[in-house]
C-alpha cells in the first residue's frame, strides 16, 4: 500500500483533492500535514476522521524534524499544496509567505531527497506567470513574472523545484491552475466572499473597473488534474491546468446575483489593489495531448452547484465568521 503525504489538507484544495484521491485509491493511505493556520479548517475533513487510510498531523511544513520522521513512517510520495495563498495578505506582511511557501517547499525537498521519495508534485499556480494583454496564453514555457509577494513565492518555490530536478535528479512535477472555485473554499476569496455577502443581503466590493479577467475551473476538475498528473506525468515536466472559461470579475458577480436572486445595487467598487494583474488564460494543451485530461464541469453547472453548496451549509460559515472552526477537532 503506498502511502502518500499531502501536504495543506485542511485547505480548500487540498481537502477536496483528499476526498477525490481515497475515492478513487483502495491501496493508499495518506498523511495530512496541515499547520491549521486561518485557512486551515479541520471542518473540511471532519468527513475522513473514521477512515482508516487517513490520519492528520499538525505541523509546519517548515519543521524539517517533523517533516522527516512523518517521511520516515514509509511514505513514498508527496503532494504540496500547503501555502499561504491570499494576494491581499501577501501584500500587506509577505513574511509568512516565504515562510511557507519558499522555507517550507525546501524543506521538503531536502526531506524527499534523503527519504527517496517515489514522486514529488508541486501544486503551483499560473499567477507565477504575472499579466496578460487582451491575446495569448500562458503555456508552460512562458517566463515567470510574479506582480505579488504571494506569486513571487511560488515562483520561488517552482524554481526551487526546478533546480532540485536538475541537481539532484529529484523525481518532481510542477502543475500552474487557474483560479479555483467550489466548496469548503475559505471565505475571503472572490466567489465565496461573495456569495455569502449575498446570502445575507450585504454588498460585495469590486476591485477598480470590475473587468479582472481570470480563467476558471472548479474544484473537483482541478483535483482529477492532479490526480492525472501524480499517476501519469513525466517527472521534471511543468503542467498548466485551465478551464478555458475567461470572465471578467464582473461577469461572475452577475452571474452569483442572478443564481441567488439578487439585485445589482449590491455591486460597490473599492479601489484597486497593488499590482492587480489584469488577465490570466492558460494553455492546458499538454496535459489534455499527453494526459488525456480535459475539464468536464461547466461554469453555469459548476456555479450553481457551489451556491448551493453554501447555501446548504450554513453553520460551516458560521463557524468561520465567529472563529469557531479554529476549536473544531482535526
Amino acid at each position: 500500500m503506498q502511502t502518500i503525504l499531502v501536504t495543506g489538507g485542511c485547505g480548500f484544495i487540498g481537502s477536496n483533492f483528499l476526498r477525490f484521491l481515497l475515492e478513487r485509491e483502495s491501496d493508499v493511505q495518506v498523511i495530512n500535514l496541515d499547520a491549521l493556520t486561518y485557512a486551515g479548517n479541520p471542518n473540511n475533513v471532519r468527513d475522513l476522521l473514521g477512515n482508516p487510510r487517513y490520519r492528520f498531523v499538525r505541523g509546519d511544513v517548515a519543521d524539517r524534524a517533523l517533516v522527516r520522521s512523518i517521511l520516515d513512517q514509509g511514505v513514498t510520495d508527496i503532494i504540496h499544496f500547503a501555502a499561504e495563498s491570499h494576494v491581499d495578505r501577501s501584500i500587506d506582511d509577505a513574511g509568512p509567505f516565504l515562510h511557507t511557501n519558499v522555507l517550507g517547499t525546501q524543506v521538503l525537498l531536502d526531506a524527499a531527497r534523503a527519504a527517496r521519495i517515489g514522486r514529488y508534485l508541486q501544486v503551483s499556480t499560473d499567477e507565477v506567470y504575472g499579466s496578460l494583454g487582451h491575446d495569448g496564453a500562458f503555456t508552460e514555457q512562458t517566463p515567470l513574472a510574479p506582480n505579488s509577494p504571494y506569486a513571487a513565492s511560488k515562483a520561488a518555490a517552482d524554481l526551487l523545484v526546478r533546480s532540485y530536478i536538475k541537481t539532484y535528479d529529484l523525481p518532481a512535477l510542477i502543475t500552474r491552475c487557474s483560479n479555483n472555485y467550489g466548496p469548503y473554499q475559505f471565505p475571503e476569496k472572490l466567489l465565496p466572499l461573495f456569495i455569502t455577502n449575498l446570502m445575507g443581503n450585504q454588498s460585495v466590493p469590486i476591485y477598480g473597473d470590475g473587468l479582472n479577467i481570470r480563467d476558471w475551473l472548479h474544484v473537483h476538475d482541478h483535483c482529477s488534474a492532479i490526480y492525472a498528473v501524480w499517476k501519469r506525468g513525466t517527472p521534471g515536466e511543468i503542467y498548466n491546468i485551465g478551464g478555458d472559461c475567461e470572465r471578467t470579475n464582473l461577469e461572475m458577480t452577475h452571474l452569483l446575483l442572478k443564481i441567488l436572486d439578487k439585485p445589482s445595487t449590491l455591486i460597490r467598487y473599492v479601489p484597486d489593489r497593488p499590482g492587480h494583474d489584469r488577465r490570466y488564460a492558460i494553455d492546458a494543451t499538454k496535459i489534455q495531448r499527453e494526459l488525456g485530461w480535459k475539464p468536464t464541469i461547466t461554469l453555469e453547472q459548476g456555479l450553481a452547484e457551489t451556491v448551493a453548496w453554501y447555501r446548504g451549509n450554513p453553520s460551516w460559515i458560521e463557524q468561520i465568521r465567529t472563529g469557531a472552526y479554529r476549536d473544531a477537532p482535526p
